[in-house]
């Protein structure tokens, strides 16, 4: 049952229209009422049935301010990639080790690199780390030798994401405690982003559904005609 805190806050909200992408940053600041600075999500309900492959969607985007949180990164590699992972900042390097901390069911971690001569065993992961959305990939750039820059972007602020059975995708962007125009401007990239990223086999209305949200906080839905001009604008 929800709260008093959130009905209040749900008030504050016409359930009946779609609100555009700057007044909604700023009514979800509003609209937030935790004692604890909660993190701003983007839901996205696609029209992609992602049984089949030619309808996946999945990217990678770079938010301008960072998600407000310091993620951590998990590096698969050896040799002298080891180190060049460790001076880019990874929170835990190596293969053996980790890999089978990862199948017992380990996952402290926010985001997962690879290179590519140890995708081999890293495949065998997938049970773990495809239900959390940790998979390396190449799409992503979460498979690669260039470990250092990799690392490197993902701390300042790369994002992974990937549609789930529903067609449904879920991308932070940013923090209660940033400004409206930070929370802007970071969903106005991860809406371009997931936009862009349309499949060509995708038919009808490929954007079906956007809101914005805080952690506990209620939905504001977001004029989808009006961030699909944007993007092409």
């Amino acid at each position: 049952m929800a709260g008093k805190k959130y009905k209040e806050s749900r008030l504050k909200i016409d359930r009946s229209m779609e609100y555009g992408l700057d007044d909604a940053c700023r009514l979800t600041k509003e609209c937030a009422y935790a004692g604890f600075d909660e993190s701003v999500d983007l839901a996205f309900r696609l029209g992609v049935d992602p049984k089949h492959a030619d309808q996946m969607v999945r990217g990678s985007v770079s938010l301008p301010h960072g998600t407000g949180k310091t993620p951590v990164v998990l590096v698969f590699a050896k040799g002298e990639k080891v180190k060049e992972a460790e001076a880019a900042g990874a929170d835990y390097v190596g293969l053996e080790e980790y890999a089978e901390k990862v199948q017992k069911g380990w996952i402290e971690f926010d985001a997962v690199v690879a290179t590519p001569d140890v995708m081999k065993e890293v495949g065998k992961l997938g049970k773990v780390l495809g239900p959390h959305g940790l998979m390396p990939s190449p799409k992503t750039g979460t498979v690669t030798f260039d470990v250092g820059p990799a690392v490197d972007q993902i701390k300042k602020g790369k994002v992974d994401y990937k549609v789930d059975k529903g067609g449904n995708v879920h991308i932070p962007v940013g923090r209660v405690s940033f400004d409206a125009k930070e929370l802007f401007e970071n969903a106005a990239a991860a809406i371009e982003s997931v936009v862009k990223n349309r499949p060509a086999s995708a038919k009808g209305t490929y954007l079906k559904r956007l809101t914005i949200s805080t952690t506990h906080g209620p939905g504001i839905r977001i004029n989808r005609q009006e961030v699909q001009l944007m993007v092409a604008g």
